[in-house]
């Protein structure tokens, strides 16, 4: 196998290996809409406008993907989300 064949097939198996996760946010009854808008900011880092688009989306789509990584990242952030009363998930 040539050098580049070898490097061809390791990037493959990095692509393979490293799944992207979401965080999604589903809507509810209870968040306001500025209590889901700064929670985004703060805990997954979203400008305001980024979080108030999610905020919208969650609100009439019914959940919205708000962050994609690796799974240990997510975890924290994920986290921080549901300490906050918020419904999240990673897929």
């Amino acid at each position: 196998m040539s050098t580049l064949e070898q490097i061809k097939e390791k990037i493959w198996e990095e692509e393979v290996t490293t799944k992207n996760n979401e965080i999604i946010v589903y809507n509810d009854d209870v968040n306001t809409f500025d209590h889901v808008i700064e929670t985004l900011v703060r805990v997954c880092g979203h400008t305001s406008i980024q979080a108030q688009q999610c905020s919208l989306i969650v609100h009439f789509n019914g959940k919205c993907t708000v962050k994609t990584g690796e799974y240990e990242k997510l975890k924290v952030q994920c986290t921080g989300l549901l300490e906050a009363g918020l419904s999240a998930e990673i897929i």
